[in-house]
């Protein structure tokens, strides 16, 4: 599903950025470009930045 539509930024987008480094909002607006524009889709944006580190760490953990 698109989060960003000025950049075109899909939500797998940004949790392929997570499973790449991301976790912080500057980090997926650097790499992204999200919410560099109108800056509406910031609240989704870090939802689902929110979602994908808990999967990951969820995953981390599982893994330990």
């Amino acid at each position: 599903m698109y989060i960003c539509i000025c950049k075109g930024v899909t939500d797998t987008a940004i949790r392929e950025a997570v499973c790449q480094g991301a976790d912080r909002m500057r980090d997926l607006k650097s790499c992204l470009g999200v919410s560099e524009q109108c800056g509406l889709c910031a609240a989704h944006v870090q939802e689902v930045l929110e979602q994908a580190l808990a999967q990951k760490n969820h995953t981390s953990e599982v893994l330990a």
